[in-house]
């Protein structure tokens, strides 16, 4: 009864938010939804499944580099290194990370940044150690698109970029909710989160690209065996994603902003509807996908996900904060769990790093962020 009337208090006292955390101090404390949607895996399939503690851990080993400019995607290479892309500059940047050294590679033409549009999302080809592509999901003058490149690293700084190659274009563009996280699942198709761009209404409609999580060939082709015949789109009713990861069973969790009261944690199927703009959060319509965890927006404003150590593990910009959500199939095992809370300010991109070590990247320069947390930088950490 204590924790229903402590959600009720949050839902009538969260501050508006816009998608990427709007200005204003953190609220209180976490308030995981920690509920069962109505697709999530049958109880034997998730009794046989390992479970990870209720509790974890996070140390930060390190400082992998600093003065980076609106960092937003980032993409380790097979050698280690990363690379990273600036949403305002529209440039890629090659990360040494045993030295911190930085290395521009090019700015992609097209890009045009305003509000929370940019360059965003990156992603490696599947076949990266024999194309040498490199994808990117930016806002140009007239949509958000994906585009590919060659990465030539024998050419001299500032050059190593090839001409970008649209893949796909026609999403929704805004001055806010332009999703931008792009990533390559198990089965080597390319996904992107995408947002509504302020207009509601695309969420809702099966042929707007807006408020949806698409599933694409390489090509930019819809995907085989997508829900819908002939269609990019792979789950909708969304508000705006940014954050995508699998588990180790290939299933995949996606962040979502909230407006006024619930930020998500979402167990995505094909298919289904994630209920925006009709659902905010948790819902008593059995049409809605219900997710798996919510939190008040002044907490989270989730941008980049990860999974590593059973948990996903969340990145939160007005939150400020990394949290763990233990799984146990596709449900949280245990309330959500925060770390790093102001340490860093806010955090943009969570990438798996192996095992049990994580890269982490802020977001203080993107015109939300206070100077004082610091110019932008990378960190790597351990985490169970």
């Amino acid at each position: 009864m204590t924790a229903v009337l402590a959600a009720t208090t949050l839902l009538l006292t969260a501050g508006c938010s816009s998608d990427d955390g709007g200005e204003g101090p953190a609220g209180g404390g976490a308030t995981p939804g920690g509920t069962t949607s109505k697709s999530a895996s049958s109880p034997t399939r998730q009794a046989a499944e390992e479970t990870p503690p209720a509790k974890g851990s996070v140390k930060v080993l390190r400082t992998v580099a600093t003065g980076l400019d609106t960092p937003w995607g980032l993409a380790p290479l097979p050698d280690g290194d990363l690379l990273v892309s600036s949403r305002d500059k529209a440039t890629i940047t090659r990360v040494d990370a045993e030295t911190g050294k930085k290395t521009e590679l090019g700015e992609v033409p097209g890009v045009s940044p305003a509000g929370e549009g940019g360059l965003m999302g990156l992603a490696l080809s599947p076949d990266y150690a024999s194309d040498h592509m490199v994808y990117a999901y930016f806002t140009s003058a007239s949509d958000n698109r994906i585009v590919r490149m060659l990465y030539e690293e024998k050419k001299p700084s500032g050059e190593q970029l090839g001409a970008p190659d649209t893949v796909f274009k026609g999403i929704p563009k805004g001055f806010v909710h332009n999703g931008g996280r792009i990533a390559f699942g198990p089965d080597k198709m390319l996904y992107a989160g995408t947002g509504e761009s302020g207009n509601t209404g695309l969420s809702q409609d099966k042929k707007s690209l807006g408020g949806k999580i698409l599933r694409l060939t390489p090509e930019g082709e819809p995907a085989p065996g997508n829900p819908f015949p002939g269609s990019p789109v792979y789950s909708y009713g969304h508000r705006n994603v940014q954050g995508l990861a699998w588990d180790t069973k290939q299933r995949l969790f996606a962040s979502e902003f909230g407006q006024d009261t619930w930020d998500e944690l979402n167990a995505i199927k094909p298919g289904d509807n994630y209920g925006w703009p009709e659902a905010e959060g948790k819902s008593d319509d059995s049409s809605f996908h219900n997710p798996i965890a919510q939190w008040a927006t002044d907490d989270a404003s989730p941008s980049g996900i990860a999974y590593a150590e059973g948990s996903i593990w969340m990145a939160g910009l007005k939150g400020q904060r990394l949290w763990r959500i233990p799984l146990k199939g596709t449900e949280a095992s245990a309330d959500p769990q925060s770390f790093l809370k102001g340490e860093y300010g806010r955090l943009r991109t969570v990438v798996s790093a192996g095992g049990d070590k994580l890269w982490l990247v802020t977001s203080n320069t993107d015109g939300r962020g206070n100077p004082k947390d610091g110019d932008d930088r990378i960190l790597e950490l351990q985490v169970s």
